[in-house]
């Protein structure tokens, strides 16, 4: 099977709509998630909209065991990973240190950090042994710049930060590509997961700006992948053109 690719996190926003640029361009998907039936309409959408191969494998990131089982049970015919986007990941709460909540701390840091490491440890026996690949980590502004009330959050994406870094060193003598995209604020689920079900406050981390879109990601996302052989983007921070960095938003 010609050009697979394997995004986690694919049941809403970057994700799901990284599934479906690349299914546009003729890549066969393997999406993944926590939610079965938001990943079963998207596999028959992407194989009835753009006639490409897709398939879905349930679980959560956090779950060593369970991201190692599901992707080492893949069919022969679908373990030949082209590109793996380590999408999934999360923000919860916006709270001083001292009054920051011990579990959001952990869920984000099982998430964001250990979740992206599973699943790349997962994937990576494949590509090394096929002396080819590709690894694309979807970090965030937060890696670049701390911000006030972001402490956990902004650590876990300066870890995902710092281990692009890393892979991208170690992975060198298996001609494995490995890039990061930072985006900014994103209208998505995001701030409806961060302020954990708030509409107004969700509402109004995008009011008078235009941020940007799922779509737009998936747009850099897929030019990434698609240069020449020789050719590795180790990242790109990527924003708005009302959006400075982390802090800075002109609304």
């Amino acid at each position: 099977m010609d050009k697979i690719i394997l995004i986690t996190g694919a049941t809403s926003g970057f994700g799901k709509a990284i599934a479906e640029k690349f299914a546009a361009a003729g890549w066969n998907c393997i999406v993944t998630g926590r939610r079965a039936d938001r990943l079963n309409a998207l596999v028959d959408q992407l194989q009835k909209q753009y006639q490409v191969q897709a398939t879905s494998l349930v679980f959560d990131v956090q779950d060593r065991q369970a991201v190692f089982t599901a992707i080492n049970s893949l069919p022969e015919a679908w373990k030949n990973i082209d590109i793996l986007v380590n999408n999934a990941g999360l923000a919860l709460g916006r709270d001083s240190f001292e009054n920051a909540n011990l579990d959001d701390w952990d869920t984000m840091i099982d998430t964001n950090v250990k979740g992206m490491m599973y699943v790349t440890k997962a994937v990576l026996p494949v590509m090394t042994a096929r002396k080819k690949g590709h690894i694309i980590n979807m970090g965030s502004v937060a890696a670049k710049l701390v911000y006030k009330e972001g402490n956990g959050y902004c650590a876990s994406k300066h870890a995902v930060d710092a281990l692009s870094k890393a892979m991208r060193i170690d992975l060198l003598p298996h001609r494995i590509k490995v890039t990061a995209i930072h985006p900014g604020a994103a209208e998505t689920e995001f701030s409806m997961v961060r302020f954990k079900g708030d509409e107004t406050k969700a509402k109004q981390v995008y009011d008078g700006f235009t941020p940007l879109y799922a779509e737009d990601i998936a747009d850099i996302t897929l030019y990434c992948a698609s240069l020449p052989e020789n050719v590795c983007i180790n990242e790109l921070t990527v924003s708005s053109i009302s959006q400075a960095d982390g802090i800075y938003i002109h609304k």
